[in-house]
C-alpha cells in the first residue's frame, strides 16, 4: 500500500497504539485484581491461571490466521472486527457470575485481540517504510506497551478498590469504541499483493499443541506429572509438533513458512520473544500474588510498588528503537538479557520475607522494567525488516505468536512454581529467560546473522509477473 498523504501517518500510528494498549493494559490491569477475584469467584490458583491463559492460548493460535487474513481480505476490515469482538468480550467479562464463564469471555475478547496486534504491526510497517522512520514508529508502539506496565497497576489497584474488579473489563468498551471510530476515519485499506490459501490443519496444529501443553504445565503440580490426564497432554503436543513442522514444509502457502526460520535474527527475535515475554508474565502473576497474599498490601498497594518496574518499561523502548534505527538491535537485546537476569537474582534473596527491603524491591522491579523496556523495538524490528511487504501480516503475526506462547508458558510455568510453594524457583526461572536472551542478542545480530536474512528474504519475495503492489481499498 502507498504511504498515507502526510497528514495521515500520525492518525494512523496513533490507533495502531491505541488497539496495542486495549491489549496490554487488559493484561497489567488484570494481574493487580486477581486476588479479589480469587475470592470474589472462590478460584483456584490454577483458576487465576486460566483466567490469563485461556486468553493468550486463544490469542496464539489464532495470531498467525488473523495475519494472513488481514493481507487476503483487508488489514483495516480484520483490524475493525477484531476491536467489535474485543470490546464485546470486554462487556461480557464484566458481567460473567463464575471462573468458568469469565474464562469463556475472556477466550471471546482473544478472538478480537488476535485481530488486532500483527494486522497493526503490518499497518504500521507498509506506512512507515524507510528503516529509521519504521524503527521510531516501532519505539513508540514499545513505549505505548510500556505505558500499559506503568497505568495499568496503578490503575487497577484504583479500580479494583474503588468499583472492584469487574471495572477492570469496563475500562476496555470506551477505548474500544474510540479505536474503532478512529480507524473508520484515518487509517486505509489494504491488501497482501499476493492472496495466500488458508491453512486449516496448520491452524488446528497449533491449537492443539498450545492447549495440550498449557493444560499440562498448569494442572500437573495438583494431579501430578505421571497422572494419566497430563502424560496424555503432553504426548498429544509431542506428537502436534513432530506432524507440525514436516506438515508446512510440504505445503506450498503454510500457516507458518518454515523458511522465515532459516533466518537467523528472525529466529533469534522469535526466541527472545517467547523469552521475554514468559518472564514478563510470570514475573507479574508471581509478584501480584507475593505483594498481595505474602506481603499483605491492598490491589492499589500492589500496583504502586509495581511503578519502579512501569517507569523504565515506559521510557526505555523509544530509546531502544532509536538505537535500533541506528545501530542496529545487538545493544538494546543486550542490555535487555542483562537486566532481565540481575532482576531474578535480587528477587531471589529479597522475597525470602514476608517484610522484605523496601529499596531492594523497587530496585529488582526497576531492573526488570529496564530490561523489558529494551526488548520490544528489537524483537518486532527484526521480523518484520528485509521481509518481503507481502509477508508483513504473516511475519508480524508469528512475532506477536512468540509473545503470547511465552507468556501463556511463563503463567503456566512460573505459576506451577508458585502453587507448589517453590516461589526460589520461579525467580531462577526468570533469570535463565534473561541470561538467554543475553546469549541470542550477541550470536543473533552479528554478519552472519545479516546474511541468513538476506538469503531468506530473496527467497520469499513473490515472482514479479503477477505481483501488483499494495493497493488502497
Amino acid at each position: 500500500m502507498p504511504d498515507p498523504v502526510p497528514g495521515r501517518r500520525g492518525p494512523v500510528l496513533a490507533v495502531c497504539c491505541l488497539s496495542v494498549l486495549l491489549v496490554s493494559l487488559d493484561v497489567t490491569i488484570l494481574n493487580v485484581a486477581l486476588p479479589s477475584m480469587q475470592r470474589s469467584l472462590h478460584s483456584s490458583v490454577p483458576g487465576l491461571q486460566w483466567t490469563l491463559d485461556a486468553y493468550t492460548i486463544v490469542l496464539a493460535s489464532l495470531l498467525t490466521l488473523a495475519g494472513a487474513t488481514a493481507d487476503r481480505v483487508g488489514r483495516r476490515r480484520v483490524f475493525q472486527l477484531g476491536l467489535v469482538l474485543f470490546t464485546g468480550g470486554s462487556a461480557l467479562c464484566s458481567l460473567a457470575p463464575t471462573t468458568d464463564w469469565l474464562v469463556v469471555f475472556r477466550m471471546v475478547q482473544a478472538v478480537g485481540g488476535s485481530m488486532l496486534t500483527p494486522v497493526a504491526m503490518a499497518i504500521l510497517a507498509n506506512t512507515f517504510t524507510a528503516p529509521r522512520e519504521r524503527a521510531r514508529a516501532i519505539g513508540v508502539w514499545g513505549a505505548v506497551v510500556g505505558l500499559s506496565m506503568a497505568a495499568g497497576p496503578v490503575l487497577g489497584g484504583v479500580l479494583v478498590e474503588s468499583a472492584g474488579w469487574r471495572s477492570v473489563f469496563w475500562l476496555n468498551v470506551p477505548l474500544g469504541l474510540a479505536a474503532l471510530a478512529l480507524a473508520a476515519l484515518f487509517v486505509p485499506e489494504s491488501r497482501a499483493p499476493t492472496v495466500r490459501r488458508t491453512d486449516p490443519v496448520g491452524q488446528l496444529l497449533v491449537i492443539i499443541l498450545l492447549g495440550t501443553l498449557t493444560y499440562a504445565v498448569i494442572e500437573a503440580p495438583g494431579e501430578g506429572w505421571t497422572a494419566p490426564p497430563i502424560v496424555a497432554c503432553l504426548i498429544v503436543a509431542a506428537g502436534t509438533l513432530a506432524a507440525f513442522v514436516p506438515y508446512e514444509n510440504r505445503r506450498a502457502e503454510p500457516l507458518i513458512d518454515p523458511r522465515l526460520f532459516r533466518s537467523a535474527p528472525f529466529s533469534g527475535a522469535t526466541a527472545t520473544a517467547v523469552l521475554a515475554f514468559g518472564a514478563l508474565g510470570g514475573f507479574l502473576f508471581a509478584n501480584t500474588l507475593y505483594l498481595q497474599r505474602v506481603v499483605g498490601l491492598s490491589a492499589l498497594g500492589a500496583g504502586l510498588h509495581l511503578l519502579p518496574m512501569a517507569v523504565p518499561s515506559l521510557v526505555c523502548p523509544p530509546l531502544s528503537g532509536r538505537i535500533v534505527g541506528s545501530r542496529g538491535p545487538r545493544i538494546p537485546l543486550l542490555l535487555a538479557g542483562a537486566g532481565i537476569a540481575a532482576s531474578g537474582v535480587l528477587a531471589v534473596a529479597v522475597t525470602r520475607s514476608a517484610h522484605p527491603s523496601e529499596f531492594l524491591l523497587y530496585v529488582t522491579y526497576a531492573l526488570f522494567g529496564l530490561g523489558f523496556g529494551f526488548v520490544n523495538a528489537p524483537i518486532t524490528y527484526t521480523a518484520v525488516s528485509g521481509m518481503p511487504r507481502a509477508q508483513a501480516g504473516v511475519a508480524a503475526a508469528v512475532a506477536a505468536t512468540s509473545r503470547q506462547v511465552g507468556s501463556s508458558l511463563g503463567i503456566a510455568v512460573i505459576g506451577a512454581a508458585v502453587a507448589s510453594g517453590a516461589r526460589p524457583a520461579a525467580w531462577w526461572i526468570i533469570t535463565g529467560c534473561g541470561a538467554a536472551i543475553l546469549a541470542l542478542g550477541a550470536v543473533t545480530t552479528g554478519r552472519w546473522a545479516t546474511a541468513t536474512a538476506e538469503r531468506v528474504a530473496v527467497r520469499l519475495e513473490p515472482s514479479p509477473p503477477n505481483a501488483t503492489a499494495d493497493a488502497p481499498g
